[in-house]
């Protein structure tokens, strides 16, 4: 079995840091970890600077990417502006996102469900690239708690992307509601990816229980960094170092060279200043000490 890892540090990451990263610093992380031998990597989002400062310059970041032959380099847009910018920088994919409830979409879009619903309708018809919609709140809401697994299938159901991505955007599901909610998505007949929190320390079992239920992308962000502006106490994703270390001990094939992440986010450690939530890069690849 092989799966492709999606690494969203660049964006979902580093766009809940306290500070600022430049753009040539912000580029650099995306060409490292193009290096690894991930196939996807999700650079920037176009989206207002003074809403989300830390994805400001997004064209100034992706002019800095060094392409690699064989990775896709994509881009998240909440509007039809956010799409003609990432048009006109040339990324691979574009990734619309919207929230599965009422409340976070207000919260999150200034926007009703069926606003963003629409909203995310007319980008994907007019998207001329591959496309992934990723619904947001999927299993859980900050503001409006437990979301009904039915909801999120009929909204699914809705959008014509290329590839679906269920995100567990505040850390609350478990193994048997993923795996459920995947294989009821999967039944849509399109490719089905998860997006996971470890806000509860549940992540990586999710993930697993994704990939078993027919899930053929997974989300992560190197070193586990991550949250959400619009989501309270939404910590960081899975690190992209430590859910390649679990999938390839099972026999799964992730592509990735595990030591070059290990020093991507030891790198990332000294550039933010502070320890990151992934646990591999501190304790090692190899069990043997040196």
């Amino acid at each position: 079995m092989r799966v492709l890892l999606c690494d969203v540090g660049p964006r979902d990451g580093l766009q809940n840091e306290p500070e600022t990263l430049t753009p040539v610093v912000r580029a650099e992380l995306v060409n490292r970890l193009a290096g690894s031998g991930l196939r996807r990597i999700e650079a920037v989002s176009f989206v207002r600077d003074d809403r989300v400062p830390q994805m400001a310059n997004a064209e100034e970041v992706v002019r800095e990417i060094e392409r690699r032959p064989g990775v896709e380099y994509a881009g998240l847009v909440l509007n039809e502006r956010g799409f003609e910018r990432l048009r006109e920088s040339g990324l691979d994919r574009v990734n619309v996102t919207l929230g599965a409830t009422e409340s976070f979409n207000q919260r999150n879009g200034g926007a009703s469900l069926e606003e963003a619903t629409e909203r995310v309708r007319r980008i994907l018809a007019a998207a001329d690239r591959p496309t992934t919609a990723t619904i947001s709140v999927a299993f859980g809401c900050p503001f409006e708690g437990d979301v009904e697994p039915g909801g999120v299938v009929e909204l699914a159901a809705s959008l014509d992307a290329g590839e679906l991505v269920l995100a567990d955007t505040i850390g609350v599901a478990t193994p048997s509601r993923v795996r459920a909610l995947v294989e009821r998505v999967g039944e849509l007949g399109k490719p089905v990816g998860f997006h996971g929190h470890n806000t509860r320390n549940t992540g990586y079992a999710n993930a697993l229980a994704a990939l078993e239920a027919g899930a053929t992308v997974l989300d992560a962000s190197i070193g586990g960094l991550g949250g959400c502006p619009y989501a309270p106490k939404a910590t960081g994703n899975v690190a992209t170092e430590d859910l390649a270390y679990l999938l390839e001990g099972e026999g799964i094939d992730t592509g990735v060279d595990l030591d070059a992440l290990v020093e991507i986010a030891v790198w990332l450690e000294g550039v933010l200043g502070r320890q990151l939530e992934g646990q591999l890069y501190r304790a090692g690849v190899s069990t043997i000490n040196a």
